[in-house]
Protein backbone atom coordinates (compact mmCIF):
# COMPACT_ATOMS: atom_id res chain seq x y z
CA UNK A 1 0.00 0.00 0.00
CA UNK A 2 1.39 3.39 -1.03
CA UNK A 3 1.72 5.87 1.85
CA UNK A 4 1.68 9.67 1.97
CA UNK A 5 1.56 12.09 4.87
CA UNK A 6 -1.54 13.76 3.41
CA UNK A 7 -4.03 12.68 0.74
CA UNK A 8 -6.24 15.40 -0.72
CA UNK A 9 -9.48 14.30 -2.39
CA UNK A 10 -10.12 16.76 -5.19
CA UNK A 11 -7.78 18.80 -7.37
CA UNK A 12 -9.83 21.97 -7.87
CA UNK A 13 -8.65 25.39 -6.64
CA UNK A 14 -8.92 24.49 -2.95
CA UNK A 15 -7.14 21.14 -3.31
CA UNK A 16 -4.41 22.63 -5.47
CA UNK A 17 -3.77 25.51 -3.07
CA UNK A 18 -3.61 23.15 -0.11
CA UNK A 19 -1.22 20.83 -1.96
CA UNK A 20 1.05 23.78 -2.71
CA UNK A 21 1.01 24.98 0.90
CA UNK A 22 1.90 21.51 2.22
CA UNK A 23 4.62 21.00 -0.37
CA UNK A 24 6.22 24.34 0.57
CA UNK A 25 6.39 23.02 4.14
CA UNK A 26 8.13 19.83 3.00
CA UNK A 27 5.14 17.53 3.51
CA UNK A 28 4.62 14.42 1.36
CA UNK A 29 1.25 15.21 -0.21
CA UNK A 30 -0.83 13.48 -2.89
CA UNK A 31 -3.91 14.69 -4.77
CA UNK A 32 -6.62 12.31 -6.03
CA UNK A 33 -8.49 13.98 -8.92
CA UNK A 34 -11.24 12.39 -11.03
CA UNK A 35 -10.30 14.37 -14.16
CA UNK A 36 -7.54 12.91 -16.30
CA UNK A 37 -6.12 16.42 -16.78
CA UNK A 38 -6.65 19.86 -15.26
CA UNK A 39 -8.91 20.84 -18.16
CA UNK A 40 -12.22 22.20 -16.92
CA UNK A 41 -15.43 22.18 -18.91
CA UNK A 42 -16.90 25.66 -18.97
CA UNK A 43 -15.67 28.85 -17.34
CA UNK A 44 -17.22 28.33 -13.87
CA UNK A 45 -16.23 30.97 -11.29
CA UNK A 46 -15.21 34.30 -12.72
CA UNK A 47 -12.65 36.03 -10.56
CA UNK A 48 -10.32 36.49 -7.62
CA UNK A 49 -11.04 38.87 -4.75
CA UNK A 50 -8.51 41.08 -2.99
CA UNK A 51 -7.66 38.80 -0.07
CA UNK A 52 -7.17 35.81 -2.36
CA UNK A 53 -4.85 37.90 -4.49
CA UNK A 54 -2.99 38.86 -1.34
CA UNK A 55 -2.45 35.24 -0.27
CA UNK A 56 -1.19 34.44 -3.77
CA UNK A 57 1.07 37.48 -3.45
CA UNK A 58 2.32 36.11 -0.12
CA UNK A 59 3.54 33.06 -2.04
CA UNK A 60 5.11 35.08 -4.84
CA UNK A 61 2.79 33.86 -7.59
CA UNK A 62 0.15 36.57 -7.91
CA UNK A 63 1.63 38.05 -11.11
CA UNK A 64 0.96 34.77 -12.91
CA UNK A 65 -2.74 35.45 -12.43
CA UNK A 66 -2.69 39.22 -12.83
CA UNK A 67 -0.91 38.93 -16.19
CA UNK A 68 -3.85 36.94 -17.60
CA UNK A 69 -6.76 38.61 -15.84
CA UNK A 70 -8.62 41.86 -16.08
CA UNK A 71 -8.93 44.09 -12.99
CA UNK A 72 -12.31 45.57 -12.07
CA UNK A 73 -12.60 48.31 -9.47
CA UNK A 74 -15.91 47.07 -8.04
CA UNK A 75 -17.12 44.16 -5.94
CA UNK A 76 -20.81 43.31 -5.87
CA UNK A 77 -23.26 43.11 -2.99
CA UNK A 78 -26.69 43.75 -4.50
CA UNK A 79 -25.16 46.77 -6.26
CA UNK A 80 -21.61 47.45 -7.50
CA UNK A 81 -19.38 48.75 -4.70
CA UNK A 82 -16.19 50.63 -5.47
CA UNK A 83 -13.15 49.16 -3.73
CA UNK A 84 -10.52 51.39 -5.30
CA UNK A 85 -9.84 53.29 -2.06
CA UNK A 86 -9.34 50.17 0.08
CA UNK A 87 -5.83 50.04 1.63
CA UNK A 88 -4.40 47.07 -0.27
CA UNK A 89 -2.20 46.70 -3.34
CA UNK A 90 -4.97 44.58 -4.84
CA UNK A 91 -7.92 46.94 -4.54
CA UNK A 92 -9.85 45.28 -7.36
CA UNK A 93 -11.50 42.07 -8.47
CA UNK A 94 -9.39 40.19 -10.99
CA UNK A 95 -11.65 38.92 -13.75
CA UNK A 96 -10.33 35.47 -14.66
CA UNK A 97 -12.33 32.33 -15.35
CA UNK A 98 -11.88 29.34 -13.08
CA UNK A 99 -10.48 27.19 -15.86
CA UNK A 100 -7.55 29.61 -16.11
CA UNK A 101 -7.21 29.95 -12.32
CA UNK A 102 -6.96 26.17 -12.02
CA UNK A 103 -4.47 25.92 -14.88
CA UNK A 104 -2.16 28.52 -13.33
CA UNK A 105 -2.43 26.95 -9.87
CA UNK A 106 -1.69 23.53 -11.36
CA UNK A 107 1.40 24.92 -13.12
CA UNK A 108 2.66 26.25 -9.78
CA UNK A 109 1.93 23.00 -7.96
CA UNK A 110 3.64 21.14 -10.80
CA UNK A 111 6.88 22.89 -9.82
CA UNK A 112 6.59 21.39 -6.33
CA UNK A 113 6.94 17.77 -5.14
CA UNK A 114 3.24 16.84 -5.27
CA UNK A 115 2.01 13.42 -6.41
CA UNK A 116 -1.17 13.27 -8.53
CA UNK A 117 -3.49 10.28 -8.94
CA UNK A 118 -5.53 11.42 -11.93
CA UNK A 119 -8.62 9.79 -13.40
CA UNK A 120 -9.47 8.42 -9.96
CA UNK A 121 -11.80 9.22 -7.08
CA UNK A 122 -11.83 8.55 -3.35
CA UNK A 123 -14.68 6.09 -2.84
CA UNK A 124 -14.30 5.24 0.85
CA UNK A 125 -11.94 5.47 3.78
CA UNK A 126 -11.36 4.06 7.24
CA UNK A 127 -9.48 5.97 9.92
CA UNK A 128 -7.76 4.73 13.05
CA UNK A 129 -5.55 6.26 15.73
CA UNK A 130 -2.51 6.34 13.44
CA UNK A 131 -3.92 7.33 10.06
CA UNK A 132 -6.44 6.80 7.30
CA UNK A 133 -6.76 4.05 4.70
CA UNK A 134 -8.13 5.70 1.55
CA UNK A 135 -9.88 3.53 -1.04
CA UNK A 136 -9.71 4.60 -4.70
CA UNK A 137 -12.07 3.93 -7.58
CA UNK A 138 -9.62 1.55 -9.29
CA UNK A 139 -9.52 -0.75 -6.27
CA UNK A 140 -6.21 0.50 -4.91
CA UNK A 141 -5.72 1.94 -1.44
CA UNK A 142 -3.50 4.71 -0.10
CA UNK A 143 -2.35 5.17 3.46
CA UNK A 144 -2.20 8.69 4.90
CA UNK A 145 -1.76 10.38 8.23
CA UNK A 146 -4.55 12.79 7.23
CA UNK A 147 -7.23 12.90 4.54
CA UNK A 148 -8.57 16.25 3.37
CA UNK A 149 -11.90 16.42 1.55
CA UNK A 150 -11.72 19.08 -1.16
CA UNK A 151 -14.12 17.06 -3.31
CA UNK A 152 -16.96 19.54 -3.75
CA UNK A 153 -20.50 20.02 -2.53
CA UNK A 154 -21.40 16.35 -2.91
CA UNK A 155 -18.25 15.37 -1.01
CA UNK A 156 -17.78 11.64 -0.56
CA UNK A 157 -15.31 12.41 2.22
CA UNK A 158 -17.84 14.47 4.16
CA UNK A 159 -20.62 11.93 3.70
CA UNK A 160 -18.43 8.98 4.65
CA UNK A 161 -17.25 10.81 7.76
CA UNK A 162 -20.90 11.30 8.73
CA UNK A 163 -20.50 15.06 9.15
CA UNK A 164 -23.84 16.88 9.16
CA UNK A 165 -24.36 19.28 6.26
CA UNK A 166 -26.91 21.62 7.78
CA UNK A 167 -28.61 24.50 6.00
CA UNK A 168 -31.57 25.47 3.85
CA UNK A 169 -33.10 23.79 0.83
CA UNK A 170 -33.40 25.44 -2.56
CA UNK A 171 -36.25 27.81 -3.43
CA UNK A 172 -35.00 29.07 -6.82
CA UNK A 173 -32.95 27.61 -9.65
CA UNK A 174 -30.95 29.11 -12.48
CA UNK A 175 -29.70 27.77 -15.80
CA UNK A 176 -26.14 28.65 -16.71
CA UNK A 177 -24.56 27.92 -20.08
CA UNK A 178 -21.83 28.84 -22.51
CA UNK A 179 -22.44 28.53 -26.21
CA UNK A 180 -22.29 30.27 -29.58
CA UNK A 181 -25.15 32.42 -30.89
CA UNK A 182 -26.07 33.17 -34.48
CA UNK A 183 -28.00 36.34 -33.63
CA UNK A 184 -26.98 39.28 -31.46
CA UNK A 185 -28.55 38.81 -28.01
CA UNK A 186 -29.80 41.39 -25.57
CA UNK A 187 -26.59 41.98 -23.63
CA UNK A 188 -26.48 42.71 -19.92
CA UNK A 189 -29.20 42.19 -17.35
CA UNK A 190 -32.89 41.73 -18.03
CA UNK A 191 -35.61 41.64 -15.40
CA UNK A 192 -39.08 40.09 -15.50
CA UNK A 193 -41.55 38.51 -13.06
CA UNK A 194 -39.38 35.38 -12.73
CA UNK A 195 -36.28 37.30 -11.69
CA UNK A 196 -33.08 38.74 -13.12
CA UNK A 197 -31.36 37.21 -16.13
CA UNK A 198 -28.03 38.02 -17.75
CA UNK A 199 -26.18 37.49 -21.03
CA UNK A 200 -22.51 38.37 -21.36
CA UNK A 201 -19.43 37.54 -23.39
CA UNK A 202 -17.41 34.43 -22.60
CA UNK A 203 -14.10 33.23 -24.01
CA UNK A 204 -13.39 32.76 -27.72
CA UNK A 205 -16.54 34.46 -29.07
CA UNK A 206 -18.85 32.41 -26.87
CA UNK A 207 -21.79 33.76 -24.92
CA UNK A 208 -22.30 33.13 -21.22
CA UNK A 209 -25.82 33.29 -19.85
CA UNK A 210 -27.58 32.93 -16.52
CA UNK A 211 -31.36 32.51 -16.60
CA UNK A 212 -33.68 32.48 -13.59
CA UNK A 213 -36.14 29.62 -13.99
CA UNK A 214 -39.85 30.20 -13.48
CA UNK A 215 -40.18 27.05 -11.43
CA UNK A 216 -37.66 25.37 -9.14
CA UNK A 217 -35.77 22.56 -10.87
CA UNK A 218 -33.39 20.29 -9.00
CA UNK A 219 -32.01 18.00 -11.70
CA UNK A 220 -28.36 18.89 -12.15
CA UNK A 221 -27.97 18.11 -15.86
CA UNK A 222 -30.22 20.26 -18.07
CA UNK A 223 -30.07 19.87 -21.86
CA UNK A 224 -29.84 22.13 -24.92
CA UNK A 225 -33.60 22.22 -25.45
CA UNK A 226 -34.24 23.47 -21.92
CA UNK A 227 -31.89 26.39 -22.49
CA UNK A 228 -33.51 27.23 -25.83
CA UNK A 229 -36.98 27.11 -24.29
CA UNK A 230 -35.94 29.27 -21.35
CA UNK A 231 -34.33 31.87 -23.65
CA UNK A 232 -37.41 32.02 -25.83
CA UNK A 233 -39.69 32.36 -22.83
CA UNK A 234 -37.67 35.22 -21.39
CA UNK A 235 -36.41 37.08 -24.47
CA UNK A 236 -38.82 35.94 -27.20
CA UNK A 237 -35.91 34.33 -29.10
CA UNK A 238 -33.24 31.72 -28.56
CA UNK A 239 -30.86 33.85 -30.69
CA UNK A 240 -29.84 30.79 -32.66
CA UNK A 241 -27.91 29.34 -29.74
CA UNK A 242 -25.75 26.35 -30.70
CA UNK A 243 -22.49 24.52 -30.02
CA UNK A 244 -22.94 24.37 -26.26
CA UNK A 245 -19.62 24.23 -24.39
CA UNK A 246 -21.24 23.73 -21.03
CA UNK A 247 -24.70 23.67 -19.44
CA UNK A 248 -25.47 23.45 -15.76
CA UNK A 249 -28.03 24.39 -13.15
CA UNK A 250 -27.52 25.88 -9.72
CA UNK A 251 -29.89 26.75 -6.91
CA UNK A 252 -29.99 28.95 -3.84
CA UNK A 253 -29.42 26.00 -1.50
CA UNK A 254 -27.00 26.88 1.28
CA UNK A 255 -25.35 24.31 3.54
CA UNK A 256 -22.34 24.18 5.83
CA UNK A 257 -20.55 21.28 7.47
CA UNK A 258 -21.26 21.21 11.20
CA UNK A 259 -17.60 20.34 11.76
CA UNK A 260 -14.61 20.94 9.51
CA UNK A 261 -12.74 18.13 11.24
CA UNK A 262 -13.40 14.55 12.31
CA UNK A 263 -10.16 13.30 13.92
CA UNK A 264 -7.82 12.67 10.95
CA UNK A 265 -10.27 13.83 8.29
CA UNK A 266 -10.78 17.51 7.45
CA UNK A 267 -12.90 19.44 4.95
CA UNK A 268 -12.18 22.54 2.89
CA UNK A 269 -13.83 24.49 0.09
CA UNK A 270 -17.19 23.38 -1.27
CA UNK A 271 -16.98 20.15 0.73
CA UNK A 272 -17.36 22.37 3.81
CA UNK A 273 -19.78 25.01 2.49
CA UNK A 274 -22.05 25.45 -0.55
CA UNK A 275 -24.08 28.47 -1.57
CA UNK A 276 -25.20 30.30 -4.72
CA UNK A 277 -22.46 32.22 -6.55
CA UNK A 278 -23.73 35.74 -5.82
CA UNK A 279 -20.72 37.93 -5.14
CA UNK A 280 -18.24 35.30 -6.36
CA UNK A 281 -17.09 34.18 -2.90
CA UNK A 282 -17.06 30.38 -3.20
CA UNK A 283 -13.72 29.74 -4.90
CA UNK A 284 -12.09 32.54 -2.92
CA UNK A 285 -13.30 31.19 0.42
CA UNK A 286 -12.00 27.72 -0.45
CA UNK A 287 -8.53 28.96 -1.39
CA UNK A 288 -8.36 30.87 1.88
CA UNK A 289 -9.51 27.75 3.78
CA UNK A 290 -6.52 25.96 2.28
CA UNK A 291 -4.03 28.65 3.31
CA UNK A 292 -5.37 28.61 6.87
CA UNK A 293 -5.16 24.82 7.12
CA UNK A 294 -1.91 24.08 5.29
CA UNK A 295 0.71 25.41 7.71
CA UNK A 296 -1.16 24.07 10.74
CA UNK A 297 -1.37 20.58 9.28
CA UNK A 298 2.32 20.71 8.33
CA UNK A 299 3.34 21.63 11.87
CA UNK A 300 1.26 18.80 13.36
CA UNK A 301 2.74 16.26 10.94
CA UNK A 302 6.25 17.47 11.77
CA UNK A 303 5.36 17.21 15.48
CA UNK A 304 6.16 20.87 15.98
CA UNK A 305 2.64 21.48 17.26
CA UNK A 306 0.12 19.22 19.01
CA UNK A 307 -2.82 17.74 17.14
CA UNK A 308 -5.10 20.24 18.88
CA UNK A 309 -3.75 23.03 16.65
CA UNK A 310 -6.02 21.62 13.94
CA UNK A 311 -9.05 22.54 16.03
CA UNK A 312 -8.24 26.20 15.37
CA UNK A 313 -8.94 25.57 11.67
CA UNK A 314 -12.63 24.96 12.37
CA UNK A 315 -12.74 27.69 15.02
CA UNK A 316 -11.43 30.30 12.58
CA UNK A 317 -12.84 29.26 9.23
CA UNK A 318 -16.33 28.04 10.18
CA UNK A 319 -17.49 31.56 11.18
CA UNK A 320 -16.05 32.93 7.92
CA UNK A 321 -17.99 30.33 5.94
CA UNK A 322 -21.16 31.08 7.90
CA UNK A 323 -20.80 34.77 7.07
CA UNK A 324 -20.45 33.96 3.37
CA UNK A 325 -23.61 31.86 3.52
CA UNK A 326 -25.47 34.70 5.18
CA UNK A 327 -24.31 37.18 2.55
CA UNK A 328 -25.34 34.96 -0.36
CA UNK A 329 -28.74 34.29 1.19
CA UNK A 330 -29.29 38.03 1.56
CA UNK A 331 -28.29 38.68 -2.04
CA UNK A 332 -30.62 35.94 -3.28
CA UNK A 333 -33.54 37.67 -1.57
CA UNK A 334 -32.45 41.05 -2.94
CA UNK A 335 -32.57 39.64 -6.49
CA UNK A 336 -36.30 38.92 -6.27
CA UNK A 337 -38.48 41.15 -8.39
CA UNK A 338 -41.75 41.25 -6.45
CA UNK A 339 -42.75 44.63 -5.03
CA UNK A 340 -41.93 43.86 -1.40
CA UNK A 341 -38.47 42.49 -2.19
CA UNK A 342 -37.76 45.44 -4.45
CA UNK A 343 -38.68 47.79 -1.61
CA UNK A 344 -36.10 46.08 0.59
CA UNK A 345 -33.61 46.24 -2.25
CA UNK A 346 -34.19 49.98 -2.67
CA UNK A 347 -33.56 50.52 1.04
CA UNK A 348 -30.34 48.48 0.91
CA UNK A 349 -29.19 50.38 -2.18
CA UNK A 350 -29.76 53.67 -0.35
CA UNK A 351 -27.80 52.42 2.68
CA UNK A 352 -24.91 51.21 0.53
CA UNK A 353 -24.73 54.67 -1.00
CA UNK A 354 -23.19 55.93 2.24
CA UNK A 355 -19.42 55.85 2.37
CA UNK A 356 -19.19 53.92 5.64
CA UNK A 357 -21.50 51.13 4.49
CA UNK A 358 -19.85 50.91 1.07
CA UNK A 359 -16.40 50.51 2.58
CA UNK A 360 -17.59 47.94 5.10
CA UNK A 361 -19.45 45.72 2.65
CA UNK A 362 -16.78 46.09 -0.04
CA UNK A 363 -14.09 44.95 2.40
CA UNK A 364 -16.26 42.06 3.53
CA UNK A 365 -16.90 40.82 -0.01
CA UNK A 366 -13.18 41.18 -0.78
CA UNK A 367 -12.20 39.14 2.30
CA UNK A 368 -10.19 42.02 3.77
CA UNK A 369 -12.08 42.46 7.03
CA UNK A 370 -11.64 38.90 8.37
CA UNK A 371 -10.85 39.07 12.07
CA UNK A 372 -9.89 35.91 13.94
CA UNK A 373 -10.58 36.17 17.65
CA UNK A 374 -7.22 36.02 19.44
CA UNK A 375 -8.47 38.01 22.42
CA UNK A 376 -8.27 41.66 23.32
CA UNK A 377 -5.38 43.77 22.12
CA UNK A 378 -4.11 45.96 19.29
CA UNK A 379 -6.49 46.31 16.31
CA UNK A 380 -3.98 44.37 14.16
CA UNK A 381 -4.33 41.25 16.30
CA UNK A 382 -6.10 38.51 14.35
CA UNK A 383 -6.25 40.56 11.13
CA UNK A 384 -4.28 40.28 7.90
CA UNK A 385 -0.90 41.95 7.92
CA UNK A 386 -0.70 44.92 5.53
CA UNK A 387 1.85 44.60 2.72
CA UNK A 388 4.06 47.47 3.83
CA UNK A 389 7.12 48.77 1.99
CA UNK A 390 9.80 48.36 4.67
CA UNK A 391 13.51 49.01 4.84
CA UNK A 392 15.64 46.10 6.05
CA UNK A 393 19.33 45.22 6.18
CA UNK A 394 18.82 43.69 2.74
CA UNK A 395 17.35 46.93 1.43
CA UNK A 396 13.75 47.89 0.58
CA UNK A 397 11.31 44.96 0.73
CA UNK A 398 7.60 44.33 0.75
CA UNK A 399 6.26 42.44 3.76
CA UNK A 400 4.58 39.86 1.53
CA UNK A 401 7.94 38.98 -0.02
CA UNK A 402 9.03 37.81 3.44
CA UNK A 403 6.19 35.26 3.44
CA UNK A 404 7.02 33.49 0.17
CA UNK A 405 8.37 30.42 1.97
CA UNK A 406 5.24 30.15 4.15
CA UNK A 407 7.25 30.46 7.37
CA UNK A 408 6.30 32.28 10.60
CA UNK A 409 7.74 35.79 10.73
CA UNK A 410 8.57 38.31 13.45
CA UNK A 411 9.12 41.86 12.21
CA UNK A 412 10.81 44.18 14.69
CA UNK A 413 10.25 47.91 14.17
CA UNK A 414 11.88 48.92 17.48
CA UNK A 415 15.53 48.95 16.46
CA UNK A 416 18.07 46.22 15.97
CA UNK A 417 17.77 43.22 18.30
CA UNK A 418 14.71 44.54 20.09
CA UNK A 419 12.97 41.18 20.51
CA UNK A 420 14.30 37.78 21.56
CA UNK A 421 12.79 34.66 19.98
CA UNK A 422 14.62 32.37 22.37
CA UNK A 423 14.01 28.69 21.56
CA UNK A 424 11.89 29.58 18.53
CA UNK A 425 14.74 31.26 16.64
CA UNK A 426 15.16 28.28 14.29
CA UNK A 427 11.43 28.04 13.70
CA UNK A 428 10.45 31.68 13.23
CA UNK A 429 12.19 34.10 10.90
CA UNK A 430 13.12 37.43 12.47
CA UNK A 431 13.61 40.63 10.50
CA UNK A 432 14.50 44.14 11.72
CA UNK A 433 12.70 46.74 9.64
CA UNK A 434 11.83 50.41 9.39
CA UNK A 435 8.53 51.81 8.21
CA UNK A 436 7.75 55.51 8.21
CA UNK A 437 4.19 55.59 6.89
CA UNK A 438 0.82 55.28 8.58
CA UNK A 439 -0.70 51.89 9.38
CA UNK A 440 -4.14 51.66 7.76
CA UNK A 441 -6.55 48.74 7.93
CA UNK A 442 -9.69 48.17 5.81
CA UNK A 443 -12.83 49.60 7.47
CA UNK A 444 -10.89 50.50 10.67
CA UNK A 445 -8.71 53.21 9.15
CA UNK A 446 -5.49 54.44 10.77
CA UNK A 447 -4.20 52.44 13.74
CA UNK A 448 -1.28 52.97 16.12
CA UNK A 449 2.09 51.82 14.81
CA UNK A 450 3.30 48.72 16.71
CA UNK A 451 6.88 48.08 17.76
CA UNK A 452 6.75 44.48 16.46
CA UNK A 453 4.38 41.98 14.86
CA UNK A 454 4.37 38.17 14.85
CA UNK A 455 2.85 36.94 11.58
CA UNK A 456 1.56 33.44 10.91
CA UNK A 457 2.38 31.79 7.56
CA UNK A 458 -1.15 32.60 6.35
CA UNK A 459 -0.46 36.32 6.81
CA UNK A 460 -2.54 36.94 9.96
CA UNK A 461 -1.05 38.77 12.94
CA UNK A 462 -0.68 36.47 15.96
CA UNK A 463 0.89 38.98 18.36
CA UNK A 464 1.56 42.72 18.46
CA UNK A 465 4.45 44.24 20.39
CA UNK A 466 3.86 47.58 22.04
CA UNK A 467 7.32 48.50 23.38
CA UNK A 468 7.74 45.20 25.28
CA UNK A 469 7.67 41.40 24.87
CA UNK A 470 4.60 40.79 26.99
CA UNK A 471 2.70 37.82 25.60
CA UNK A 472 5.25 36.96 22.90
CA UNK A 473 6.34 33.62 24.37
CA UNK A 474 2.72 32.59 24.87
CA UNK A 475 1.83 33.47 21.27
CA UNK A 476 4.87 31.61 19.94
CA UNK A 477 3.96 28.51 21.95
CA UNK A 478 0.29 28.68 20.90
CA UNK A 479 0.95 28.89 17.19
CA UNK A 480 4.40 27.44 16.65
CA UNK A 481 4.77 24.75 19.30
CA UNK A 482 6.58 24.56 22.61
CA UNK A 483 10.35 24.41 22.87
CA UNK A 484 12.76 22.78 25.32
CA UNK A 485 13.94 26.22 26.44
CA UNK A 486 10.70 28.18 26.82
Amino acid sequence: MTAHAVVIAGGGPTGLMLAGELALAGIDVAVVERRASQDLQGSRAGGLHSRTLEVLDQRGIVERFVSEGRPHSQVHFHVPLDIGDCPTRHNYVLGLWQKHIERILAEWVGELPVKFYRGLEVTDFAQDDDGVEVMLSDGRSLRAQYLIGCDGGRSVVRKTAGIEFAGWDATTSWLIAEAAMTDEPKWGFHEDAAGIHGIGKGDNDTVRLVLTERELRLDAEPNDDEVRAALTGIYGSDYGIHDFAWISRFTDMVRQAAAYRDRRVLLAGDAAHVHPPMGGQGLNTGVQDAVNLGWKLAQVIKRISPDTLLDSYHAERHPVGARVLRNTMAQTVLRRTDARSKAVGDAVTEMLGTDEARKRFAAEMAGLNIHYDFGAGHPLLGRRMPDLDVITAEGPLRVFSLLHEARPLLINFAGRGGYDLGGWSERVRSVDAEYAGEWELPTLGIVAAPSAVLIRPDGYVAWVGEENQTGLAEALATWFGSTATN
